[in-house]
């Protein structure tokens, strides 16, 4: 019902937590987006400028030169393992005897549990060159590589008998972390995210900043939910009003209804009675010419308030003491079981129901009544049919007697 629309609508703007909502935008540098935010709704307002210093990076190992003529050399003529790990990560790829370069490539990168390492070969046209690549991020985190056959030292970090592999990690090749700068306060992360360096806000790093640009990041209230629930309630309090005027007309069935007269009324009185220090008409609320509930009145709009004063709305409708819930129990108070109009409700369909038994009575009577003439009418009609008879008969009597005549015209 109407009713029970308005109620749900009120409802809507009696939740407090949609007043504390925030939304947060970037303004990514000319260069290119170095940055992406997403936040939990609660962070508290601001702007700050992100410089991205450098981005968390893998490691990557290179094999020594000569250690391979090309992809098909076999490395061993035995069997053996290796065994990858960086930060808290590993796994061991099991290697057959006589493998090549080429197969041990494939075998590792097709591993199964293999957390993100990736074997390339460069083929420089007089020698094939091993390297690998680590997705594990953050400092100290540079990839290992261990082995249980001295053959494969070569394809690792370490060695067989302990000390340097053949495989060799550049300064500029080790893992490091991402280092952020906001307002011009150095952070770092293990990956690429950063979790409440802001609080409530969660910063992922796209790409670095050219000579020193910033992505301007910008966390503001979000009143989009509560202006969309405004709209609604303005919606639902229009169709009560909408059709308790139809129901309440000159001529209509509830004209001069007392029930219909006091809703109206206290729907009207909704508009200017105070919570939290204001009214609806404070908040930029109005009635138009039609008596239509607006979000403007002749000093202010509900838009110019959401700009200038959003709080006032959480100070109007919401919690316990807000407008809000006042008109959800004044609702119920019609609307829920042995409620007003529930009450009313029942008194109309039990009238119903009694017209619908006197119906059905009268139709029982005429039907009746019509079946009792019927039956007098067919006794009448055989009535006049034996008392025409009889004449007849005399009729013919009466001719048979000598003397009599009847005159004829």
């Amino acid at each position: 019902s109407v009713m029970s629309d308005f109620k749900d609508a009120a409802a809507k703007l009696a939740d407090v937590d949609q007043y504390n909502k925030n939304k947060t935008t970037v303004t990514q540098p000319e260069s290119g987006d170095i940055i992406s935010v997403s936040s939990d709704g609660d962070a508290a307002p601001g702007s700050f400028e992100v410089e991205v210093v450098n981005m968390a990076k893998g490691s990557r190992a290179t094999s020594s030169a000569g250690a391979f003529t090309d992809a098909e050399q076999v490395i061993s003529s035995q069997s053996g393992s290796l065994t990858f790990s960086a930060g808290d990560k590993s796994f061991t790829v099991d290697i057959a005897a006589d493998a090549t370069l080429d197969d041990i490539r494939k075998q590792v990168n097709d591993a199964d549990d293999n957390f993100g390492v990736t074997f390339n070969i460069i083929n420089t046209g007089s020698e094939a060159r091993l390297v690998a690549t680590s997705s594990e991020t953050g400092a100290g985190n540079d990839i290992e590589i261990t082995n249980t056959n001295a053959d494969f030292d070569a394809l690792s970090t370490v060695a067989n008998a302990g000390g340097a592999g053949g495989m060799s990690i550049a300064a500029e090749d080790q893992s490091t972390d991402a280092l952020i700068r906001v307002d011009g306060i150095d952070a770092t992360s293990a990956d690429n995210t950063f979790e409440d360096v802001i609080q409530g806000s969660t910063i992922t790093v796209e790409g670095e900043s050219q000579n020193g640009e910033t992505a301007t990041m910008r966390i503001a209230e979000d009143n989009s939910a509560v202006r969309k629930n405004i709209d609604g309630f303005v919606k639902a309090y229009n169709n009560v009003m909408g059709l308790l005027g139809q129901a309440g007309a000159e001529g209509a069935q509830f004209q001069g209804d007392a029930t219909v007269r006091s809703i109206e009324n206290q729907m009207r009185r909704f508009l200017s009675e105070e919570a939290g220090g204001l009214s609806m008409f404070n908040a930029g609320f109005g009635i138009d010419d039609e008596n239509k509930l607006q979000q403007e009145n002749t000093l202010t709009s509900v838009s110019e308030v959401a700009k200038e004063r959003f709080g006032d709305f959480e100070k109007l409708f919401a919690g316990e003491n807000g407008l809000a819930s006042r008109i959800e129990d004044y609702v119920n108070t019609y609307t829920s079981f042995g409620g007003s109009l529930q009450t009313r409700t029942d008194s109309l369909n039990n009238r119903l129901d009694r017209i619908d038994d006197q119906r059905e009575q009268l139709g029982q009577r005429l039907d009746r009544l019509e079946t009792s003439l019927r039956q007098k009418y067919a006794g009448l009609d055989s009535l006049l049919g034996q008392l025409q008879s009889t004449s007849n008969r005399l009729d013919q009597q009466l001719s048979n007697l000598p003397g009599f005549s009847r005159n004829k015209e």
